[in-house]
């Protein structure tokens, strides 16, 4: 699978990243055995670029990654995990942290902390889970109630990290692009995580983030394609960023589908590659907890989706007629 390289950075993403949340049992548990399998499936896809964070879990995703790559050349792929929460230990762990999202016991809570001693705590921390010396990506992570901290102590401290070579290329993870586009102009952060907010029924980052993105130099990894499941599998009750679909978004995502249909194509494989037809997009971050969702996350990316397609989603208001959209049957290698 093509990589592409994070802006003036040494790492480099494979067009499709594997997402760890759900190996960190993200609303439903996963067996270790179940998570490794889907490790080993991103593997044999071509899958080279891991995505995985403290807060997945309470560090389950990250154990599981680690354990699953063990053994594996290092030099052949690349590791993300974020930082601003830590990790506390709770003195009588009780119940579990479905509050939270995941399916695991509450053995620890969350603790938000984006100055540089934090940053350094959370990485070692991270390491140690992984059981790697070295990530290659590491992420400031939801920042969106901590801007100050975040651009004034975090990122600064990152900033040592990559001069110093600890770390290869360093970045922002989060749901918006508002406050994403303003570490864009204002830092000199290498990529951004974006999620939900380039995808068939949302294209808010078009506005600004993606443009002044291209504009600098600065990679963009688009994750929540499906927006968390309308675009997998429009029906009653299928959600979209985590809630309950609106009527309007359902019914928009149908039509869509529809026209997928009229082409042969899954409404899936349309989502994936119009989130990659932007210049400023490096990977699509798929999400998966299982080998079959990641497998058919790679067999969608290599379908043949004609340009008729594309044509008419616009033709019948659908898209936008001023988006980059795909060209040709098979993402471009950038």
């Amino acid at each position: 699978m093509h990589r592409v390289r994070l802006g003036r950075s040494t790492p480099a993403v494979t067009r499709l990243s594997f997402g760890a949340a759900g190996i960190g049992n993200l609303f439903t548990p996963v067996t270790d055995e179940a998570a490794a399998r889907a490790v080993d499936a991103a593997w044999a896809a071509g899958i080279r670029s891991f995505d995985t964070a403290p807060h997945y879990g309470l560090g389950l995703s990250e154990r599981r990654l680690g354990a699953a790559l063990r053994g594996r050349p290092r030099a052949e792929y690349t590791v993300a995990t974020k930082v601003g929460r830590l990790l506390e230990p709770l003195p009588d762990p009780a119940g579990d942290d479905l509050a939270n999202g995941f399916a695991v016991p509450a053995t620890h809570r969350r603790v938000w902390d984006f100055t540089p001693d934090g940053v350094r705590r959370s990485l070692e921390a991270s390491l140690e889970r992984l059981g790697l010396d070295r990530v290659d990506i590491v992420h400031l992570h939801d920042p969106d109630d901590h801007f100050a901290e975040a651009i004034g102590q975090a990122y600064p401290a990152l900033e040592r990290l990559r001069a110093e070579g600890v770390v290869g290329a360093i970045g922002v993870g989060m749901n918006q692009a508002r406050m994403l586009t303003r570490f864009v102009r204002d830092t000199d952060v290498d990529a951004v995580l974006l999620a939900g907010r380039y995808t068939l029924l949302d294209q808010g980052a078009m506005a600004e983030l993606l443009p002044e993105a291209a504009r600098r130099g600065v990679r963009v990894i688009v994750g929540g394609v499906f927006n968390s499941g309308v675009l997998a599998d429009p029906k009653p009750g299928a959600t979209f960023d985590y809630a309950a679909a609106p009527p309007e978004l359902l019914q928009r995502a149908l039509r869509m589908q529809a026209v997928c249909e009229q082409y042969g194509v899954p409404l899936r494989a349309a989502a994936v590659r119009f989130a990659l037809a932007p210049k400023a997009v490096a990977s699509a971050l798929i999400g998966a907890r299982s080998a079959e969702e990641i497998t058919d996350a790679a067999r969608l990316l290599d379908l043949d989706i004609p340009d008729a397609l594309w044509q008419r989603l616009v033709a019948t208001g659908l898209l936008p007629d001023h988006l980059p959209l795909p060209k040709g049957s098979r993402p471009p290698c950038v």
